[in-house]
């Protein structure tokens, strides 16, 4: 496969499908895969109006409505708000004057903050002269907006409250992951984040003298909060000091400091997911992360007392906020064989979670839910993963391996159109969480940084093994692809266990770390340090830990994926594997998209994406025989 653009690809795919052995895929009803996904539920101050995030128009727009008081569906509109690139977080001013979004052309990592006004007529970019700006929490009266400012070529952002009357901007705090995560009510007091990843901490800061005090304690790879309605006590969600994130109560004594904290909801084996509070102040509805599932409780932060909610229709809910009457919480979450969707709970009644937008069209029955299965990694350790096999077929099957990026991500019983469309090819597909996963706790999170990374690698090997001895898979049709650092671990993969895999796909994964601490954004890049190393201190270990000094170890077929505007792992970690393997005399396949950054977002391209991705697994695990690489 050449290296083309996704037009001129999809021409030639399209003209060379007229015939053959993939004719199917040609006639393959992927589309199907594909429905509108919504996101992201904001409604507005006022109660009267919502925004979300949707696909509807091929790319991730932002939409408002009116919101029926009635709890009826939403009516949406002709046209999305007028935004510069992909949306990815939006946000009411309280105010209700400006609806804050944070885009990305292309869905690249250089974010720009944009407001707009409800009905689009009016429009302001913050920061436009920065890098990159990313989004913060509002001032209690709308006037000010704390934003993340990266300057071009800077390691540290700069997290700032931005006033919208003159445009002038107070630096609160400047570091690895700096945001504002909340401003007090009567405006004299903020919450900042600072840390690289895994150790994240959160600041108090008074606006009028600028004292900093640490909130608490230690390191966290969860860290924000919120204030309550009186200013005199904060919710901080987090997992600094503890196993698992948690909610805590901090009551703060005088100008900046902090009286006392405590836990008001935790569990010991269940990750806090999402908090949302309650506008009057009086209630949190916290989603709970059971063994990759949602749970969603409701807290009473006066009594302690806490309720189940009637479930939602997926597995996994990704949004959370309680309608301005406090009588419904508004959702979005999907499943397996439910795409990303938004929900309206009642908590008046326990009555059944309904749509908020006209219901999803059926996408079809035959879509498979997977079952979780638990295995142990070479050296004990538990480790789990989702197993996805066509529906009715026994044996050992074809087995293509997925992994997460990350790796502090999780993977999840969510809605994954590659997985069941090569379901519907015959390739069962196991989704498993390495150590360094999230969901489980911070010491399997940090299990794999710097050089514990070499074990995690087995990892990969010990899933093999456990789908080989479970009779679940064909040890001689088993894959291994991944996305991000899931594309970094079947690379690796390919390399260390070449007589594992019969076909590989690497999706914007890192070859080589000298070269992706060199290229990639240099926010990334020192946030990233605590996971894999220092680029100069930990350079032997780095370089040990790279696949594309193995590169001539790969011998399964590999198809590379990336986008032209990834700047988080930049193109020349594609380029040189390619460039690498064709010098050898092999022929991978390259899948450029022009038009994308570090995920494949428009519905076009992932229409292409999931039809070569399948059509290359397929033709090496269905039709064994042919080696490229």
């Amino acid at each position: 496969m050449d290296q083309v653009g996704v037009s001129d690809f999809t021409e030639r795919r399209l003209a060379r499908l007229a015939g053959g052995a993939d004719a199917h895929l040609a006639a393959a009803p992927y589309g199907h895969l594909f429905p509108t996904a919504y996101l992201n539920p904001v409604p507005s101050p006022d109660g009267a109006m919502i925004a979300w995030v949707s696909d509807r128009d091929g790319r991730p727009r932002a939409w408002v409505a009116p919101l029926p008081p009635d709890g009826g569906p939403i009516v949406e509109p002709d046209a999305p708000l007028p935004t510069d690139g992909d949306v990815q977080a939006l946000t009411w001013s309280p105010d209700g004057t400006w609806l804050a979004c944070q885009t990305a052309l292309y869905g690249g990592e250089r974010t720009r903050v944009q407001l707009l006004s409800p009905d689009g007529s009016e429009t302001r970019e913050l920061a436009p002269g920065a890098a990159a700006v990313t989004l913060g929490a509002w001032s209690h009266g709308g006037r000010q907006l704390g934003i993340t400012v990266f300057p071009e070529g800077a390691g540290d952002g700069q997290a700032c409250l931005v006033d919208l009357r003159d445009g002038t901007s107070t630096v609160l705090a400047a570091g690895p992951a700096a945001k504002v995560c909340a401003v007090s009510g009567d405006g004299r007091r903020a919450v900042v984040r600072l840390g690289r990843r895994g150790e994240r901490r959160l600041e108090l800061v008074d606006l009028r003298s600028g004292r900093r005090t640490e909130l608490l304690p230690g390191g966290a790879t969860v860290a924000d909060a919120r204030f309550g309605v009186t200013g005199r006590q904060l919710y901080v969600h987090t997992d600094a000091g503890r196993e698992r994130p948690a909610l805590l109560a901090v009551t703060l004594r005088g100008s900046s400091g902090v009286s006392t904290v405590y836990p008001i909801a935790e569990r010991p084996d269940d990750d806090l997911d999402l908090v949302a509070l309650d506008p009057g102040g009086a209630r949190a509805a916290l989603v709970w992360n059971v063994d990759g599932r949602s749970e969603v409780e409701l807290l009473d932060l006066r009594s302690g007392m806490l309720e189940p909610v009637v479930p939602v229709p997926g597995d996994v809910v990704t949004g959370l906020a309680f309608s301005r009457d406090g009588h419904a919480l508004l959702a979005a979450d999907e499943g397996p064989t439910v795409p990303p969707h938004l929900s309206r709970i009642g908590l008046d009644t326990y009555a059944d979670a309904t749509p908020l937008l006209p219901a999803v069209a059926n996408v079809d029955d035959a879509l498979v839910a997977p079952t979780l299965h638990e295995f142990r990694a070479e050296d004990g350790l538990l480790l789990s993963g989702w197993l996805f096999r066509p529906s009715g077929v026994l044996g050992p099957l074809p087995t293509l391996l997925w992994l997460h990026g990350g790796p502090e991500a999780q993977e999840r019983p969510t809605f994954q159109p590659l997985f069941q469309a090569l379901l519907a090819e015959g390739v069962a597909v196991f989704a498993p969480n390495v150590r360094g996963s999230g969901g489980y706790g911070r010491s399997f999170a940090s299990a794999d940084d710097h050089d514990r990374r070499f074990v995690a690698i087995t990892d990969v090997r010990a899933a093999v093994g456990f789908l080989v001895s479970a009779g679940l898979a064909d040890p001689g049709r088993v894959g291994v692809s991944g996305r991000s650092y899931g594309g970094y671990l079947a690379l690796v993969s390919l390399a260390w266990f070449p007589e594992l895999f019969s076909v590989g796909v690497d999706i914007c994964g890192i070859s080589d770390f000298a070269t992706f601490y060199a290229c990639t954004e240099p926010w990334i890049a020192e946030a990233a340090t605590t996971k894999y190393g220092h680029p100069h201190t930990d350079a032997a270990l780095l370089r040990e830990l790279s696949p594309i000094h193995r590169i001539d170890r790969i011998t399964a077929p590999l198809l590379v994926v990336h986008g032209t505007h990834d700047t988080n792992v930049p193109l020349v970690e594609a380029t040189q594997v390619v460039d690498a393997l064709r010098e050898r005399g092999a022929s991978p396949g390259f899948l450029l998209f022009p038009d994308e950054g570090h995920e494949v977002r428009g519905t076009e391209n992932k229409m292409v994406f999931v039809r070569e991705v399948v059509r290359w697994v397929t033709a090496h695990l269905n039709e064994v025989g042919e080696q490229t690489a």
